[in-house]
């Protein structure tokens, strides 16, 4: 019994470090949920060249986990990381990217993402989201963050709005898909019950065929639907 428990400690021991020493190979990157990419696995693959040095060939033991993830998480493409190593030496790094909800589109051009922040554009895939155009402050960007959101969850505002127009003074205008007036949402207060106004003054229009009619939609008064003819 002595014997046999001493050849295990050796065994385990032999093991152990023979695992430490065992370098890594090429590192597996996969990417989680959209599988539109705004950032290449050539990206990710530089970006932990760039931190561990080759991270192929290199024993496992002087590989820094923390700090790839670290170096990952730090590309503004990125949302989250996570770096592992398999028992056969495999470096894999789990990636999930920001997903943008709206597109800044005035002197500066970058993404809103679902978070509110600031995301850049990518050389790599183009997201189909409303255009921000107006007065956009890239530090304060959860108002519009706001709008986008509400845009992207109702099926009726992702399917027709194309722009989120933001005045100087923080007013709102959408412009909708197909349709020449600008609708005014003014401030954000009430914005549910102004979207369900401007649900039934479509449908209404749509059924009598006067949406062309109109230049302007204001949906800032409570309870009622002010619009401009052309």
């Amino acid at each position: 019994m002595l014997g046999l428990l001493l050849f295990v400690v050796v065994l385990y021991a032999f093991t152990s470090v023979k695992n430490k020493a065992r370098e890594i190979s090429k590192p597996n990157i996969s990417f989680l949920g959209d599988n539109n990419l705004f950032i290449t696995h050539e990206a990710v693959s530089k970006l932990l060249i760039q931190n561990q040095g080759s991270v192929k060939k290199m024993p496992k033991e002087t590989l820094d986990l923390n700090e790839l993830e670290s170096a990952l998480k730090s590309n503004p493409m990125i949302k989250s990381a996570e770096v592992y190593v398999a028992v056969n030496g495999t470096l894999n790094a789990e990636i999930k990217q920001k997903r943008p909800v709206a597109r800044v589109s005035t002197n500066a051009s970058y993404y809103i993402d679902d978070k509110g922040n600031f995301m850049p554009l990518s050389s790599n895939y183009t997201a189909r989201v409303p255009l921000v155009t107006g007065y956009v402050e890239k530090n304060n960007l959860q108002h519009l963050f706001k709008v986008a959101r509400k845009i992207e969850t109702d099926d009726f505002l992702k399917q027709h709005v194309v722009e989120i127009h933001q005045s100087e003074n923080g007013g709102i205008a959408l412009k909708l898909r197909q349709c020449s007036f600008t609708v005014n949402l003014g401030s954000l207060k009430l914005l549910d019950k102004k979207i369900n106004n401007l649900k039934a003054f479509y449908k209404k229009s749509l059924k009598e065929k006067t949406l062309d009619k109109y230049s302007k939609v204001n949906l800032q008064f409570d309870n009622q639907v002010v619009c401009t003819k052309t």
